[in-house]
């Protein structure tokens, strides 16, 4: 190396008064030096002294990480880190210039690069780009290494004085502004595409060693905490906005920055150690114009290593830890004086949060909407949903938030406030769908710059590479146990946490850091799903996570996907506090409850109702009443809007769990929503078979046409001739082509039953009977006949009547309205009329028409007539009697509640238990039905010997143990089960329950569903 390429920064002798430099910073700096004049061109750095600072930068990267002591010497020089400081302040220009195009360009649209130009710049300088940019994130992991140190509060104050800090945030703004640049030009050739990618993925490391550097230096130091929250969060073109904009509230993001700014120059004093590092530094090397110059004096922070009097001091005095009462002066005419009056970090922010807060933070002030509420605001939905939809998708040029249509009026006494004085979530039950709304609510889902200097990252890095980011949220804003308060008595974790969501930058981060999860599909067990639930726990903890909800909202969506991923993780927190409960007394406890008390309204007055008028629309358009052009959502709505009430149905299942708070889901009555899903789903959605069964009838009749077309068309077609099973069937349509108005909503009747059958169980202590007030509520809402109506085998919601059976154990355990509602039902079915049209010879057989519980369509088979060969003479003195009334049967009268004639347009009446059933049936019939209820527990032959006290426990226990086989998991059951042969009254009870399951399965079977084609002959079913 040509000794005039390195700058005369040498050893200096002691009488100079200079700290002499270690080998190790000697290297290192003069590396450093060569490499500022690399990227100035001033002076001209050849590449043999290039080879030479490449190899000093890597050995100086690998002794930070091996070499504890070289570590801590290069973290204390205040040289390395004005080094490090000039180093990116030349290469951020001039890779954003061989990147992007100028730097003057980038804020002016006109002049802007496109996608297309910024291609062609970074295959034209692909070397020195490459080449730059590797030794750039070397330099930023030897930063990152200085901050793992014994003593980081030492580091950490010199990184900030040299202002390396600011550095840091012009690198993660050209690394974003670079790796978001997605290419959309013609297909780029294989060398062109290799070296876009190669430097993309270049930009991408240096991004994620910029979080970790980040990460490094926020740890344990609320100032650099609040410095680099300030900085991600305000963003000067956001303050120019509209306060109203933020729609809650009326913060005013300018005075708060104000305000933190303050708040930072009160608490500017570096450590002691810093500040003499810093002082010497100055005095030896400032003051003599030596290399590498002189600290930035342009901070608040100057003061700590500039002369006494040079820079007018407004810190608070470190040593006074008086406690101080924070005191608002209205009347103070300069702003710094009133906010060091005030002692906290921004009355800007407090202010907002308490306006914004979940109301009932202190007490009970938002009541549970009623009952009676929540049916108007699902009839208002089923007639406005259509003009809903229709306006959300509608390009209008209007104004109004988002929350604009939601002004109406509660139940009284739920208590009324001011738009004005939060916008909280009680303007959310908005009985006006049709109101226009603006559908440009998500940012994060349409192109452009987003707001926030972090918000772009989740878009461009991976869950590995993202973990940093995560870190550096939770560091700021997570309230861990044992935290020391300000003077004032201010949870600083608490107040970032605050400002978080208080500004357009931190909610559109947050919703970024969830749909991530989404869009990777993270499990509960990996780090990035931990960490977020962690962040949203110090958001519980701020008691804000109703108005992050309402933040998340989308207006043309039932549940958005945010907030789907949401519930999800407060799921996990609730599940994670099931192992150990809080004491229900305890404020942890009455927090969590409060929480709930919200997303219940959520559940209530908007989820349900929308979901219900969704599944009524199906219900119409399956009769016929409606266009399916009509639909007013897609195949994606439908999923995002079955994926949110998912959520909510597992988070009422973790809470069901507890006997404390599944006794606030009886008090607030949430059997009613449950079964206004159960009922539109079963109107909605036509059950799903085990098997289709091929309509051979219809398709060799099609062929044979087929056939004789193509044999009068060319008698010398090649496949002319064939036979007609060569010609494959037409495939079925997928699934995921099937139109919107036939989406299944599978896996939902499951998880309503699961939480039922919990809710139904006796109360704390008891094992019998069921809970009075559930089986009341389910009476009340005429809930029996959608029970019912699930016992019949439904693809779409398998083991769904296997929790019938115990939904209805539990119901009729002590409830003698239940079994006498039962017993009205047996009673108005009269028995099936099979007798045949004329007398039978003796050795004639009898076909008949079953419809078979998971078998698609009706199937003939041949019933033995009376006095034919091989009937005993018991079986000749009575008629036949197949499983399932035929088609030719009269249908049996219907319910008297005149609310099931609604429920189920296959259902009739459930009117008959098989009482006394068993007996009449043919005997191949009982072993067929023996032989699929032990074999294939899914696929019922209803009306069998299921009565029998021996079938009774053999169900029981094989749906015990299909559960338990497919890792569900059902409320856990406290009354003690039959005992073989006992004549106990529990055997007799479980023995009714499996027969008006079995009854309620041939009931809804025997009625032939419309457009049903009847299959010939199939002895393989006997």
């Amino acid at each position: 190396m040509a000794s005039t390429a390195l700058p005369p920064d040498t050893p200096t002798p002691p009488a100079s008064g200079r700290r002499p430099l270690t080998i190790e910073e000697l290297c290192f700096t003069s590396s450093m030096s060569c490499f500022e004049g690399w990227l100035k061109l001033d002076p001209a750095i050849g590449p043999r002294t290039m080879a030479y600072v490449t190899k000093f930068i890597s050995r100086t990267l690998e002794k930070t990480h091996n070499l504890k002591d070289v570590r801590e010497t290069l973290s204390k020089s205040v040289e390395v880190w004005i080094w490090l400081t000039r180093d990116f302040a030349a290469a951020i220009p001039s890779l954003t210039t061989r990147s992007i195009g100028p730097l003057a360009s980038l804020n002016d649209p006109d002049k802007g690069v496109t996608p297309q130009e910024s291609t062609a710049l970074i295959t034209k300088n692909y070397p020195s780009l490459k080449e730059d940019l590797q030794l750039l994130i070397k330099l930023m992991h030897v930063a990152r290494n200085l901050l793992v140190v014994p003593e980081p509060e030492i580091p950490q104050d010199l990184c900030a004085a040299a202002q390396f800090d600011q550095m840091l945030y012009q690198t993660i703004i050209l690394c974003i502004n670079v790796t978001s640049k997605a290419y959309d030009g013609d297909v780029l050739e294989e060398s062109a595409r290799l070296k876009l990618s190669e430097i993309t993925e270049l930009y991408k490391k240096l991004l994620v060693t910029c979080l970790q550097q980040a990460h490094n230096w926020i740890a344990k130091n609320d100032r650099n905490k609040m410095a680099f929250w300030s900085t991600v969060l305000f963003d000067d073109d956001a303050l120019a906005d509209d306060p109203e904009a933020n729609g809650y509230g009326e913060f005013r993001p300018d005075v708060a920055k104000t305000e933190v700014q303050n708040w930072f120059e009160r608490n500017s004093r570096f450590c002691d150690k810093a500040r003499q590092l810093l002082t010497e530094y100055e005095e030896t090397v400032t003051v003599k114009k030596l290399p590498p110059g002189r600290l930035p004096c342009i901070s608040p922070l100057a003061w700590n290593w500039l002369p006494e009097g040079t820079m007018r001091v407004r810190a608070d005095d470190v040593d006074d830890d008086a406690r101080i009462s924070p005191q608002w002066k209205e009347d103070e005419p300069d702003k710094f004086e009133q906010d060091k009056a005030y002692g906290r970090v921004s009355r800007e922010v407090d202010t907002w949060w308490l306006k914004t807060r979940d109301p009932n933070y202190d007490d009970w002030v938002v009541p549970m909407p009623t009952v009676e509420f929540a049916q108007q605001r699902t009839e208002n939905c089923k007639a406005n949903l259509v003009n809903r939809y229709a306006h959300s998708y509608r390009t209008a040029d209007h104004e109004g938030s988002v929350h604009s249509a939601e002004r109406v009026s509660l139940p009284e006494g739920s208590g009324e406030q001011d738009g004005k004085d939060g916008g909280h979530y009680v303007h959310d039950y908005n009985d006006d769908m049709i109101e226009e709304e603006d559908i440009d609510d998500d940012d994060s889902y349409g192109e452009g710059p987003m707001n926030g200097l972090l918000t772009e990252v989740p878009n461009i890095l991976d869950p590995k590479q993202i973990e940093a980011l995560h870190m550096i949220v939770k560091s700021c804003i997570l309230d861990n146990a044992g935290l020391a308060l300000s003077r004032a008595g201010e949870n600083l974790q608490k107040t970032r946490c605050r400002m978080f969501l208080a500004l357009e930058c931190g909610r559109s981060l947050l919703r970024e850091i969830l749909v991530f999860i989404a869009v990777w599909e993270k499990s509960e067990q990996s780090l990035i799903f931990q960490l977020t639930t962690q962040i949203v726990e110090a958001v519980h903890h701020s008691a804000l996570i109703p108005y992050a909800w309402q933040s998340l909202r989308i207006p043309k969506d039932i549940i958005s996907p945010a907030q789907t991923v949401l519930l999800r993780l407060v799921n996990n927190m609730f599940r994670a506090r099931n192992n150990d409960p809080p004491p229900p007394e305890s404020k942890e406890h009455l927090r969590d409850v409060k929480l709930l008390h919200f997303l219940f309204i959520q559940f209530r007055s908007r989820i349900v109702p929308e979901c219900a008028a969704l599944m009524h629309i199906q219900a119409q358009i399956r009769n016929d009443l409606c266009d399916p052009a009509d639909f007013p959502v897609d195949s994606w709505d439908m999923e995002r809007a079955k994926d949110g009430i998912q959520q909510f149905l597992e988070l009422l299942t973790t809470v069901n769990e507890l006997p404390e708070t599944r006794q606030y889901l009886i008090e607030w009555e949430a059997t009613y929503e449950l079964l206004v899903l159960l009922k539109g789903l079963e109107a909605g959605v036509p059950k799903k078979p085990m098997v289709e069964l091929p309509a051979r009838s219809a398709n060799r009749q099609q062929q044979q046409q087929q056939q004789q077309q193509q044999t009068s068309n060319s008698s010398d077609d090649h496949d002319h001739g064939y036979d007609s099973e060569d010609h494959p069937l037409a495939p079925a349509r997928p699934l995921d082509e099937e139109p919107a108005h036939k989406y299944p909503w599978a896996g939902i009747k499951g998880q309503i039953l699961h939480i039922l059958a919990g809710l139904l169980q006796p109360p704390p202590g008891r094992s019998s009977p069921g809970n009075p007030e559930v089986q009341a509520q389910i009476l009340r809402h005429n809930g029996v006949i959608s029970l019912l109506n699930c016992c019949v085998y439904d693809d779409y919601n398998r083991y769904a009547r296997e929790r019938v059976q115990i939904c209805l154990k539990w119901l009729m355990d002590g409830s003698d309205e239940a079994k006498k509602y039962l017993h009205e039902l047996i009673a108005m079915s009269p028995p099936p009329n099979l007798k045949p049209s004329q007398a039978p010879t003796p050795d004639a057989q009898q076909t008949t028409s079953l419809r078979i519980d998971g078998i698609a369509g009706e199937v003939k088979v041949k019933v033995k007539a009376p006095g034919g060969s091989g009937a005993s003479g018991d079986s000749q003195q009575h008629q036949p009697r197949p499983v399932v009334s035929n088609a030719s049967s009269p249908a049996p009268p219907a319910a008297s509640d005149p609310s099931s004639s609604s429920t189920n347009r296959n259902l009739p009446s459930f009117a008959a238990a098989a009482v006394g059933s068993s007996s009449a049936t043919d005997v191949d019939h009982h072993h067929h039905h023996h032989h699929y209820h032990h074999h294939h527990h899914h696929r019922h032959c209803h009306g069998g010997s299921s009565s029998e006290s021996s079938g009774a426990g053999d169900t029981v226990a094989g749906c015990s143990g299909a559960n338990a086989a497919h890792g569900i998991t059902l409320p856990p059951i406290q009354a003690e089960m039959p005992v073989q042969g006992s004549r106990s009254h529990p055997e007799e009870l479980l023995r009714d329950i499996i027969t008006l399951a079995d009854e309620a399965a041939r009931l809804a079977m025997g009625r032939r569903l419309d457009g049903d084609e009847t299959e010939e002959e199939d002895d393989d079913f006997m």
